[in-house]
């Protein structure tokens, strides 16, 4: 009451705070950060090691075990994930929510470096990352170009479009992809070494002695200290060809002799293709507290400065930009608010039939946004789609208050009084049940902050732009709203106010409700039967889903190719796939498609974090689709997996989101459906995945079912005879060494390097066989070991044996355990629906065998985390609101009476669920629960009036009746100035609008619901339990008791 007598006392005041807070609020929503969802603060932290060469069972075995027991030692560690593949491995270690991970990571850092020191020789430092769902590409930069070749293309990205991208402030910039580093490589002919009666590691040892980087001294000569440097490490690449291999006795064996050195790249390990082409193409990845739409933009200002540092024959592009989904939500939820403030404005009009009181009405909603918007800023939130959510959620609701005031004025006017005296009055009467009906909107979102991880995160920031817009909405109807009723509202005679239709429809819902209150005692049951058993029945027929779908034209397809399939046969068959792709999706309706097929180069190790691939078996394929062409994704997902059956019969796809938002949403899992089967033995792990996938491929939902890691990788096994060995004079590590040029090269082994004079970029100088040289198992068995003075022997098949075989390619881990996961995507089916067959399928597959344990990964089990918080809260805002209202009322029968319309909101919002083929998702659920809150709201309104009348000397079937016949028009005002501006929300008239439309229809159906029963069970209810309540105040003031 203070805040409106001082109001309409300095009404000047109130006028200029307004028009401060607007320029303020003005200040914050220009600095407040753009992005598509707020900052998870997933507590992740990433560890990424590299070891070329190494095996699977190597990498496992001699790194990663060693890193995961230091782990161990880290404070607040949850578990604990790894993937090793050769060459790699990643390891992902959680921790519990509400650790302090600038701490978590200083201590990783610490334990790896300790771990390290019991690994083994030439263990490079790994890359230790904090990484989440929020650090994820935002778009590509494509080179192009007729003329150079991908490695040319390659070296200029990383040397020239890398550095400048690291400059943009809020973006990381990792490895290009597509082509390998650059690097001298010696290119040994297997036939000469034989020749020559030379070993591999021969070679090596030349190159070690005859590169070397020596520092540059000084001589000090006259009055100068001049620098003094030595071409050990060699100006011109060429001058390799001088150095000996073979000296003493005999002719001189130089490296021209044996090799040829040329200036050229790594040895392949993948492609990148941009709409069917080899291409080079570095991610844009934005960090997890910089915003989408800041680093897209800064990154087109950059784009003519990269171009100008790269020759004329290369373009550069910024292909797939996924600003656009968040530019497109904030466009969406701006059209759907403007209206969302129409529609009610037009309501209230009709209501009214004064153009100044509505106008007074919808000034307000500008005014409680941007106020909410300076609260959010002051609070620390950010500009995404949930605090958008919130606040078009909050443009139907914040209406409420100033209605409730304006037709409270209007009432009082009728009677005669002046304008400034009914406002004085209506405000009066109304700020309780406006207060509590704030409260009451606020209690049904505060157990959001009790909340944990993700869902914490995502719940957090709708709910303070609810309770912000809430309580501005309060303070702007007890302020704002008196002194424009004042200036703005023309005083009528009493007998200008005529209702017209209006006192009709009164007068008819007044007898409706008397004719009702005779049935009282019918009625009543049957409504909290009849309600509860359809709302349980609907409940169960309902699918549940985390997110809603979103309409996207986007998609990525991860293609397997048979287990060990070389690198430039998984290229052909994805551009097989590409061409079949455009071919169903008819002529010029594929815009773009950009992938990449084959692993990540070991010395680019950190890609794996952006994009991972388990070897050069497999690919990734991101395909945007042109939105004219109106192409159903889920259905030409279906006509592809036929396609691809017919025409690729022995590679497996599997279909993964492609967009920003969906790959956010999906919070890190590539498929929905996932199983995990763990132990310490793989083979039993193995065996009962198998059952189990043969159970779940009974499922008729589930489409892609695979397996996730590839698990027969085709080997060659080489197995050294230690005895024969010796009697050659070698050594195991002899003759290991002498095979690394013809498997791999001396990278892995010695770091040698040449420096480029004209950039000043040092490169690396490696031994190698050419690959087309070691093409079947006897040039491996050919290929010389022996010491450099022996003869034409031993070679590998005097000393080994050489055979085919298989080992596992990937090897996964979950806290120390192996583990072998199943993944599958849905079709036609909800999750939580899929997610209950799938552990029926899971139990029919029988126990698993001792030591070996199953479970329920991808996003069902945090479907069902997520809903039981959201029951949990939904129970807590109930107990909260309860306890509010007795505390108000002095009576927790009127706070029964008042919650009496909650079944009805619950059946309402299941119904209109149920009608619209929405599932019950998170955005539907807080829908509900918003419902519940504005329901409790209007209910207040009449049940507190009412009782007031009661006091006053009426019956409580006389006070009921006066109370819903005297509250019908504030009731229906403010009920359907909200849902008709729910209605473009409901709708999803805009852009990627399907996110939030379930939230609106939610709130729809629960509203209407719960106003027919505030206007016709309310009354029955309230007459029944107040019926021999007393009149006397339950007060122990002696004043109040008459002591």
């Amino acid at each position: 009451m203070w805040l409106q007598i001082f109001a309409m006392k300095r009404p000047i005041t109130v006028i200029v705070a307004v028009i401060s807070i607007m320029l303020g609020s003005i200040f914050a929503i220009t600095s407040m950060k753009e992005d598509i969802f707020p900052d998870l603060n997933m507590p992740v932290i990433y560890v990424v090691q590299g070891y070329g060469g190494m095996a699977p069972d190597q990498m496992e075995g001699y790194i990663v075990s060693t890193y995961e027991v230091h782990f161990l030692y880290v404070p607040g560690v949850d578990h604990i994930e790894s993937q090793t593949i050769q060459n790699l491995s990643m390891m992902k270690v959680y921790f519990h929510s509400g650790t302090n991970m600038s701490e978590a990571l200083s201590t990783c850092v610490a334990m790896v470096s300790r771990a390290r020191t019991l690994m083994p020789p030439g263990t490079l430092e790994p890359f230790v990352l904090r990484f989440d769902a929020g650090s994820l590409p935002v778009g590509q930069l494509v080179l192009s170009s007729n003329t150079k070749t991908i490695d040319q293309l390659q070296d200029l990205a990383f040397v020239r479009v890398r550095p400048e991208l690291g400059t943009i402030p809020g973006a990381s910039a990792p490895p290009p992809f597509g082509g390998n580093a650059r690097t001298i490589v010696i290119s040994v002919d297997s036939d000469k070494l034989r020749k020559f009666n030379i070993s591999g590691d021969a070679i090596v040892n030349a190159l070690a002695t005859g590169n070397k980087v020596v520092p540059a001294g000084n001589a000090r000569i006259g009055d100068y200290l001049q620098i003094t440097p030595i071409n050990t490490d060699l100006p011109d690449i060429h001058q390799l060809d001088k150095l000996p291999i073979k000296m003493g006795a005999g002719p001189t064996v130089f490296m021209r002799d044996v090799a040829e050195v040329t200036d050229a790249s790594d040895i392949l390990a993948g492609y990148a293709l941009h709409n069917g082409r080899r291409t080079v193409y570095v991610p844009v990845v934005k960090r997890a507290d910089a915003s989408t739409i800041s680093v897209v933009n800064a990154v087109r200002e950059h784009l003519p400065i990269m171009q100008k540092l790269l020759p004329e024959d290369v373009t550069i592009s910024y292909e797939f930009d996924q600003s656009k989904h968040v530019t497109d939500s904030i466009k969406g939820v701006l059209n759907e608010g403007l209206l969302g403030a129409i529609l009610p404005g037009l309501m209230i009009f009709l209501f009214l039939r004064d153009l100044r009181a509505t106008l007074i009405v919808v000034t307000t909603i500008p005014c409680v946004l941007l106020g909410a918007c300076l609260s959010l800023y002051i609070t620390g939130q950010t500009i995404n789609m949930q605090t958008l959510s919130g606040l078009a959620l909050a443009i139907g609701i914040l209406v409420d208050e100033a209605t409730v005031d304006i037709e409270n004025i209007h009432a009082h006017m009728a009677r005669g009084e002046p304008v400034t005296r009914a406002t004085l009055k209506a405000g009066f009467e109304t700020r309780v049940p406006r207060l509590l009906a704030m409260l009451s909107i606020i209690a049904v979102f505060v157990p959001a902050f009790f909340m944990t991880g993700v869902t914490r995160a995502l719940f957090v920031p709708l709910s303070l732009a609810v309770g912000f817009c809430m309580v501005w909405s309060f303070f702007m109807s007890s302020s704002l709203v008196p002194v424009m009723a004042v200036y703005l509202i023309k005083h009528k005679k009493a007998d200008e106010e005529k209702e017209g239709f209006f006192s009709h429809f009164k007068n008819a819902h007044a007898a409706l409700v008397a004719k009702l209150m005779q049935w009282k005692k019918v009625i009543i049951p049957v409504y909290l039967i009849f309600f509860s058993t359809l709302s349980i029945f609907l409940f169960f027929q309902i699918g549940r889903e985390l997110f809603p779908d979103s309409d996207t034209n986007e998609f990525r397809i991860r293609m397997r190719c048979p287990t060990g399939t070389r690198v430039e046969v998984t290229e052909q068959r994805a551009k097989q796939m590409l061409d079949l792709i455009a071919r169903e999706a008819g002529p010029g309706n594929v815009e773009a498609t950009l992938g990449y097929a084959g692993q990540q180069p070991v010395q680019f190790v950190i890609s794996s974090v952006f994009l991972w691939t388990s070897g050069p078996h497999e690919a990734v394929i991101d395909v945007s689709l042109r939105k004219e062409a109106n192409i159903e994704l889920p259905a030409f997902k279906d006509k592809l997996r036929e396609k691809f059956k017919e025409e690729l019969p022995t590679t497996s796809f599997s279909f993964e989101p492609g967009d920003l938002v969906s790959q956010i949403m999906n919070l890190g899992s590539p498929t929905p459906i996932s199983v995990i089967v763990k132990g310490p033995d793989l083979e039993r792990c193995k065996e009962h995945a198998g059952k189990i996938k043969e159970e779940m491929a009974k499922i008729p939902y589930l489409r892609d079912l695979q397996f996730g890691q590839p698990l027969d990788y085709p080997t060659v096994n080489i197995n050294i005879d230690r005895e024969m060995a010796g009697q050659f004079g070698l050594t195991p590590a002899k003759v290991g060494d002498a095979l690394v040029p013809a498997t791999s090269s001396s990278r892995y082994i010695l770091e040698n390097f040449w420096m480029d004079r004209k950039t000043g970029v040092a490169y690396q100088v490696q031994v190698q066989v050419p690959q087309e040289q070691i093409q079947s198992l006897e040039a491996l068995k050919n290929f010389p070991t022996m010491l450099s003075d022996q003869h034409e022997h031993p070679l590998l098949r005097d000393l080994a044996s050489v055979t085919f075989g298989h080992c596992a390619g990937e090897y996964d881990r979950d806290n120390m355990m192996r583990l072998v996961s199943l993944t599958a995507n849905i079709k036609g089916m909800d999750l939580g629906t899929v997610g209950k067959l799938v552990e029926d399928a899971i139990h029919r597959a029988g126990k698993p065998p001792r030591s070996v344990r199953v479970k329920l990964a991808g996003q069902a089990p945090v479907l069902n985390d997520t809903f039981s918080h959201l029951f949990l809260g939904l129970s807590l805002a109930v107990v909260v609101i309860f306890l509010m209202l007795t505390a108000y009322f002095q009576s927790p029968k009127l706070a029964i009476v008042v919650l009496s319309t909650a079944p009805s909101i619950v059946c309402g919002v299941l119904v209109m669920l149920y009608l619209t083929g929405t599932t019950l998702n998170i955005e539907s659920f807080m829908g509900a629960i918003m419902s519940i809150g504005i329901g409790v709201s209007n209910a207040i309104l009449l049940v507190n009036y009412a009782e007031m009348s009661r006091i006053e000397g009426k019956s409580a079937e006389e006070a009921a009746l006066h109370g819903a016949q005297e509250r019908l028009r504030p009731i229906l005002m403010t009920s359907i100035a909200m849902v008709s501006g729910m209605i473009p929300m409901a709708l999803a008239l805009s852009e990627g609008g399907q996110q939030s439309a379930p939230l609106g229809r939610a709130v729809i159906g629960g509203l209407t619901m719960s106003t027919l029963a505030a206007l016709t069970v309310l009354p029955l209810f309230f007459a029944v339990v107040q019926k021999h309540s007393s009149r006397t105040s339950p007060s122990i003031h002696p004043d109040d008791r008459g002591e």
